[in-house]
């Protein structure tokens, strides 16, 4: 093995809150540093192609695939992962609307779900289903049929903005 295949570089950079440092291979992407040499399992495996929304991250508030992103770039940039986003004990609501409404299935696309909602309801408090199967389109699930992930959302919404909320009629006798 040749020095430059041994060559590693150190960054830093916030992850979930915590500024972190850590050493790898210039070639791995955000995806790999983060589940091989940070130990955050959370951000999922998926295509590693871009296309199926799994492994989505929040890269400065903004969502963004890991697998298209070399770690390098991530160098003094804030990261949010599946891992920060609950505060302590407390779930942010999506991740309850998600477990209250039966969206997360097997929940290997649930983070990436998560994580791009979380961002559109930064941006839109109020969004329209239409509004909200347009951010969640690049995120895949094979377990769903996606209404479950879009009332979880509506629902979180609503309780984000202060709304007693109610789970949609359909999720609570698992009809759709």
């Amino acid at each position: 093995m040749s020095n430059s295949t041994r060559q590693k570089f150190q960054i830093a950079f916030t992850l979930n809150g915590e500024r972190v440092e850590v050493a790898f291979a210039p070639h791995k992407t955000l995806l790999e540093v983060l589940r091989e040499d940070l130990g955050l399992t959370g951000t999922k495996h998926g295509c590693e192609l871009g296309e199926c929304g799994t492994c989505a991250v929040l890269v400065n508030g903004r969502a963004i695939l890991s697998c298209l992103m070399l770690g390098l770039d991530a160098e003094d940039q804030e990261v949010k992962t599946i891992e920060g986003m609950a505060e302590g004990a407390q779930l942010h609501p999506l991740q309850d609307t998600f477990a209250d409404t039966g969206a997360a299935q097997c929940g290997y696309c649930s983070p990436g779900f998560l994580l791009v909602a979380e961002e559109l309801l930064k941006k839109d408090p109020n969004p329209s289903r239409e509004v909200i199967k347009e951010a969640l389109s690049g995120n895949l699930c094979r377990c769903t049929g996606y209404i479950k992930i879009y009332e979880a959302v509506e629902l979180a919404a609503a309780r984000m903005r202060g709304e007693a909320a109610e789970l949609p009629r359909a999720s609570v006798y698992g009809l759709e």
